[in-house]
């Protein structure tokens, strides 16, 4: 865990700084989120569910990023609450921001304005295109924009948004490792630093293998549903005869054997067309019209427990609410009286150290 007197100033709104600050929070440090006075704070404030109450100002969308913090509500441009801001910033080890570039400049909450008052001072700062694009980074447009919703879909379908803002978690991952390493290098140097992470270039970066495919392979990536471009069957969606679902991820051959061994099928494992991993992507189509047939004459827990007795992988498709019956996701549960769940940003366990209990999302209080 960090020091408790570690101090996190936020200057950040929607989901990938606020879980950079979550993060933080989750590792002892105190976590002030500055709120603009002017829009009544993190936009997600009004982002709500058609379920939830319109007087909420802590709905679900707020809450995927903001426990165990402190708001407080600040209008930057008035110069006693911009005064109050430096006094903290004085004293912070981090400050996370996330805005276009130009705009923390007006705002005189950069990077060098804020060194001169402290030079120890970490700065992670999160834009959509970089220093020198000033538009704002939607995790929507950026999907589209690096390929992720071309290749999200079936081959025939529409491209796809993904269902969670994905490029902002690749970035946020991206700025708390800059930001530790950052951490790591005041304490062999003294010296504070400036972190940059656009959305874009993580996304980019996360497009590991489907990029290469193409920089290295010469392929473009095309929409292939579930499956894999490279292995076969991965990813790959079979129904059970409770017409339940089913993915497979076979990364071997060994594992394909004993997958037929299990299907009752050890034959279709000795077949020239799927002997080897390259010979069922070859023959994708009909390795896939094959498994079904067998796969269809179990039902799914029963064959999903002898898959797993043969280290053959294999998992049922869930539903987010059966996810959360999971015993490994309610150790990420987050808890504090009379406040819903929510959920934790650090997903490790160091010196076996038990989770510290955070205060539930901030209300929006203007002090």
């Amino acid at each position: 865990m960090i020091p408790s007197d570690m101090l996190v100033l936020e200057l950040a709104s929607v989901l990938a700084g606020p879980s950079v600050g979550q993060f933080f929070a989750e590792l002892g440090a105190r976590v002030i989120k500055i709120e603009n006075a002017g829009t009544k704070g993190d936009v997600t404030r009004s982002w709500k569910l058609h379920s939830e109450s319109p007087e909420t100002d802590t709905p679900a969308y707020f809450c995927a990023a903001n426990w165990g913090k402190e708001s407080l509500v600040l209008n930057l441009n008035d110069a006693q609450d911009l005064e109050q801001f430096y006094s903290l910033a004085a004293q912070a080890d981090v400050v996370i921001a996330s805005y276009k570039p130009g705009d923390a400049e007006k705002l005189k909450v950069d990077y060098s304005t804020l060194q001169q008052l402290n030079p120890k001072l970490i700065y992670g700062h999160i834009t959509g295109y970089g220093p020198d694009d000033a538009r704002a980074g939607y995790d929507a447009v950026v999907q589209a924009e690096t390929g992720f919703m071309y290749l999200n879909g079936e081959p025939e379908g529409k491209p796809t948004k993904m269902p969670v803002a994905l490029m902002d978690v690749l970035a946020a991952h991206q700025l708390k490792e800059g930001l530790l390493l950052a951490l790591w290098k005041r304490e062999r140097t003294g010296k504070g630093s400036y972190v940059h992470v656009s959305l874009v270039q993580a996304a980019i970066a996360g497009l590991a293998n489907q990029g290469t495919n193409w920089l290295v392979a010469g392929h473009n990536p095309q929409r292939m549903g579930s499956e894999h471009p490279s292995i076969a069957p991965y990813g790959s969606v079979y129904t059970t005869k409770d017409n339940k679902e089913l993915v497979l991820a076979i990364g071997d051959d060994r594992q394909f054997a004993r997958l037929c061994q299990v299907l009752c099928s050890p034959e279709t494992a000795e077949d020239s067309k799927f002997m080897t991993n390259y010979s069922r992507v070859q023959n994708r189509t009909e390795l896939n019209s094959i498994l079904q047939g067998l796969i269809v004459r179990f039902n799914r827990e029963e064959l999903l427990q002898k898959l797993h007795a043969q280290h053959v992988p294999a998992g049922a498709v869930q539903q987010v609410a059966e996810v959360f019956e999971m015993p490994q996701a309610k150790e990420m549960l987050l808890q504090y009286p009379r406040a819903k769940s929510g959920i934790r940003q650090v997903a490790f366990n160091l010196e076996q150290q038990a989770p510290r209990q955070l205060t539930p999302p901030p209300p929006y209080t203007r002090r």
